[in-house]
């Protein structure tokens, strides 16, 4: 079945090569993460599961139509939830990722007590509603509104949520070979997260990349000097078409802006260092790049440029 372009209430289903699809989230209506869609030949892949089982549901049966196979293998990309939570709807299947994204998944996914877990987060989403009042920049606001109307639909489904850890773990590189096409997993490292995993089609030279590359985001870095490493090896694969995390589909130019964006950070934060630049005095005398401005993250830059000072002080956690 050729489909170029399949709109859902969730996502948009755009799709890349024969058997090879993107899932374009649509913001606000529970998927909140890209994810991608693979045919093997005689098998299926899916790519990361969205935020929600209602998101994940609709991403099965769309690419169980389209395929006319089951889906046999669900990658997660890395453990944060807004790429995992609708593993639940893939148990029957075979879910893949590193081994300390498994590790990190069962630490800080586990939800133990359901009630104290929709109390907490009615409490979170009471404060971003006032921290949007609150806000005085458009950028801020409409950051803040995205996550307000991603959360809440979590919510709206946590009395439903079912942690589904992975069952098949590898490390560094792994080959699934179809009888169609081959697909290659790659962790070379942490840099969004302690552990992300990237799927790259060597054949059709599409690579879906988890949050190790987004449009226009001030995603939250673990360690800027692993991130600013996997980028530049990212950067030598020949890839012709690169599905982020968060945002549209595009190529490896957004590779080179976030590589910039690192890059700039860590100088900034070893200038102030050896200047001998307290974070609080750098952090308020920061002047954001225009080219950066416009950015969306809840807290804006704020929290990376907190993350990369404190890396470069010897406290990464």
């Amino acid at each position: 079945m050729d489909i170029v372009k399949i709109e859902t209430k969730y996502f948009t289903l755009h799709r890349l090569a024969e058997g090879v699809y993107a899932a374009i989230a649509k913001p606000g209506k529970g998927a909140w993460s890209n994810a991608g869609v693979v045919d093997l030949g005689d098998e299926l892949l899916v790519f990361d599961s969205f935020s929600t089982p209602s998101a994940a549901r609709e991403l099965k049966k769309q690419a169980e139509m389209i395929s006319g196979k089951k889906v046999k293998y669900l990658i997660n990309s890395h453990y944060h939830g807004d790429h995992v939570f609708g593993n639940q709807v893939f148990e029957d299947a075979t879910i893949i990722s590193t081994s300390l994204t498994n590790k990190w998944f069962r630490e800080q996914n586990t939800i133990h007590d359901v009630q104290k877990e929709i109390e907490e987060t009615k409490q979170y989403l009471h404060n971003l509603r006032n921290q949007i009042e609150k806000a005085e920049d458009n950028i801020t606001k409409v950051s803040l509104l995205k996550q307000y109307e991603e959360m809440s639909k979590v919510l709206e489904e946590l009395p439903h949520l079912k942690t589904v850890l992975p069952s098949v773990i590898f490390e560094k590189h792994l080959v699934i070979h179809g009888s169609k096409r081959t697909v290659e997993l790659h962790c070379l490292g942490g840099g969004h997260s302690p552990s992300d995993t990237f799927l790259y089609l060597p054949d059709d030279k599409i690579a879906f990349m988890g949050d190790i590359i987004t449009e226009d985001l001030h995603l939250p870095i673990y360690n800027p000097k692993e991130f600013l490493t996997i980028l530049e090896n990212v950067k030598q694969m020949d890839m012709k078409t690169v599905v982020p995390g968060h945002g549209e589909v595009g190529t490896l130019a957004f590779g080179e802006i976030l590589i910039n964006y690192l890059s700039f950070l860590i100088k900034k934060v070893m200038d102030a260092q050896q200047n001998n630049i307290s974070m609080n005095d750098f952090i308020s005398e920061f002047m954001m790049p225009s080219e950066y401005a416009n950015w969306k993250g809840v807290n804006g830059i704020t929290r990376n440029l907190t993350t990369v000072y404190n890396f470069y002080a010897g406290k990464h956690e």
